[in-house]
């Protein structure tokens, strides 16, 4: 893995249980005050050709990252305990 953060985001993530293709990180969940990458960030598919929003998002445990290569990361997890409501935008 390369030395920044930011060149996780250029990376698409499939998950190996299933070969799916979740897409492309978006976001790292950070601990501090060590600064310990704890997940990545997946947004979740867009619903009816983007018009909807997206359904949501995947959260990915560091632990459940298998490989990380030049412009892919593997993963191992089931998307139903992966997935984090996205929050809404109007009440």
């Amino acid at each position: 893995m390369g030395n920044r953060i930011s060149s996780l985001r250029c990376k698409e993530v499939v998950n190996v249980c299933d070969g799916a293709r979740l897409g492309y990180v978006s976001d790292v969940e950070i601990e501090l005050p060590g600064g310990r990458v704890t997940a990545l960030l997946v947004p979740g598919p867009c619903r009816f050709f983007g018009l909807f929003g997206r359904d949501s998002d995947y959260l990915i445990p560091w632990g459940c990252i298998r490989r990380i290569g030049e412009d892919i990361i593997l993963v191992d997890v089931p998307l139903e305990s992966a997935k984090t409501p996205r929050p809404r935008r109007w009440s």
